[in-house]
């Protein structure tokens, strides 16, 4: 396990040193910042890199496991009654526990907590319903988001501008580091039993179709609730001049994110301890190294969340206005392209995906280049919502053609890579861009003199949309590359068919071992 351990703080390490030197290159050249809040961000850094090695150890132990096991025996039962029970508490108790959830609600001023995070979860656990039984029934994914998203922009039109953001961002939030390892696990249980051509590809889409149940809630939240006040308070930047005091920063606060956590898990322990005790999955061996997993997902996820919240968010806070303030506000979108490009490798739950995704596809898709791919989605996404910030343009201008090139893409791309697309949108934006990327754009919102409730929020919903687009292109690039193949490769197409006669699948299935080895 020590072993294991010291993999996992590897990679952490390589995850979050670069975006920790780019602020540390833009602290010392154009935007000064005092010396206790960049001590403040590198004591975040370190509980950071320590925060997701534990996690991604306690998800690979406990999360996964239990996830799919869930999936599996919801697939064995056959029995729609359980299925849609037990998947809508799943949804709305994951949720709950979600941190990144949590963080945005304390900072949409018109909403009362409790009830942003209760309508946002019952949108998720409706939809988790609606996924789980697409995957059952084996229903186009395309068809739903199609259809969806239709009904998202219909309503969109109906609520104050105040409230599409912030909807838009609660689809991007709700998919973070407790619910996604969960859910995609439950997509991979529910496939197995399956056992069909298609079942891989319906493995994932779980998360995409769960990012638009909170979309969806919020806006019908809007159309019916007036109150709240819609005034913004600014992000407190605590002022440390001692390591003393840097140390009682993070020693006051580790105790609310600890019990935020451990309220969080207990939920979902208690949920899966009945699961065991009325359907008797899993022997004493695996239940210990489950628990021992959640131990070390609490402790992972406390560490993590005091390093974002009380080290990246008043740094980000501070760099955005800086940046603004520094001269000319037009640096902030290829700044914000650079911070974006590195700080997706951060997020606990895109290394999650990337290693489901290598694992199914047996290699197939690498995580490198899911890696490069997700970097330059959401480098463009920081860009375009700098763009928002300066000029104070409308998301609609942006989201509109970017959903409907994604939707577009899905009657292109191979269904595996819609897939996948769909659901590293909603993986894409989680805790470091609703501690880090959303105080960034706040601060250089109000340096300019913008709507921060308008021009800044919207900036989830911008990285959880461009990986729509750039995993299925990736996806289209692929398919082109394999027929490439194909005409160059002697292979015996069956009896009686050419080439020209075969689908993408079928072309795929009978491609030699260096083609896909995990479907379409």
């Amino acid at each position: 396990m020590n072993k294991i351990l010291m993999e996992k703080i590897k990679e952490s390490l390589s995850s979050v040193l670069p975006i920790t030197a780019i602020m540390l290159l833009l602290c010392v050249t154009v935007a000064p910042m005092p010396v206790g809040t960049m001590a403040m961000f590198l004591a975040g850094a370190v509980l950071l890199i320590l925060g997701m090695a534990l996690f991604s150890l306690g998800t690979d132990v406990a999360m996964t496991p239990m996830g799919e096991g869930i999936g599996t025996q919801i697939a064995k039962s056959r029995q729609v009654i359980v299925a849609v029970v037990v998947t809508f508490v799943i949804g709305v108790l994951i949720t709950i526990a979600e941190p990144d959830l949590q963080v945005l609600a304390t900072q949409v001023p018109s909403i009362p907590n409790l009830m942003l995070v209760l309508t946002v979860a019952v949108g998720v656990g409706l939809f988790f319903v609606l996924a789980v039984l697409r995957t059952l029934y084996r229903i186009g994914l395309n068809r739903l988001l199609i259809l969806f998203y239709i009904v998202v922009f219909a309503l969109s039109a109906l609520v104050p501008r105040e409230y599409v953001a912030v909807a838009f961002d609660s689809g991007g939030v709700t998919t973070g580091p407790i619910t996604v390892p969960f859910i995609m696990a439950l997509g991979v249980g529910l496939a197995s039993v399956r056992g069909d051509k298609g079942a891989q590809e319906d493995s994932f889409g779980l998360v995409a179709l769960c990012s638009i149940g909170p979309i969806l809630a919020v806006l019908i939240l809007g159309i019916f609730y007036r109150g709240g006040d819609p005034a913004y308070s600014p992000v407190e930047i605590v002022d440390v001049a001692t390591s003393r005091d840097l140390a009682a920063a993070f020693v006051a606060e580790l105790p609310d994110y600890t019990s935020e956590v451990l309220v969080a898990l207990l939920p979902i322990v208690a949920f899966c301890a009945v699961f065991q005790l009325v359907f008797r999955r899993f022997h004493k061996l695996q239940l210990e190294k489950i628990g021992v997993g959640f131990v070390y997902t609490f402790l992972g996820l406390a560490l993590f969340l005091t390093g974002v919240n009380v080290g990246f968010l008043p740094a980000g806070y501070f760099l955005g206005g800086a940046l603004a303030d520094a001269g000319n506000s037009w640096w902030l979108v290829p700044i914000g392209m650079v911070v974006g490009y590195f700080i997706v490798t951060a997020e606990p739950a895109v290394h999650v995906l990337t290693k489901q995704v290598e694992t199914i596809t047996d290699g197939g898709i690498p995580r490198r280049m899911m890696m490069l791919a997700l970097s330059i989605s959401v480098a463009v996404s920081v860009g375009l919502a700098m763009l928002r910030v300066v000029t104070g343009i409308s998301i609609y201008f942006l989201v509109i053609p970017g959903y409907a090139a994604a939707l577009i893409l899905t009657f292109i791309s191979p269904r595996l890579f819609t897939g996948i697309a769909f659901d590293s949108g909603g993986v894409a934006s989680g805790p470091m861009t609703t501690c880090f990327l959303l105080p960034f754009a706040m601060g250089a919102c109000e340096a300019v003199g913008g709507n921060v409730l308008t021009d800044a929020f919207g900036i989830v919903a911008m990285v959880a949309m461009t990986p729509l687009i750039t995993i299925q292109a990736l996806g289209v690039f692929h398919r082109v590359q394999q027929r490439y193949r194909v005409e160059e490769t002697e292979i015996a197409a069956p009896a009686g068919l050419g080439w020209s006669d075969l689908d993408d699948d079928e072309i795929i299935e009978l491609m030699p071992e260096e083609g896909y080895h995990g479907g379409n």
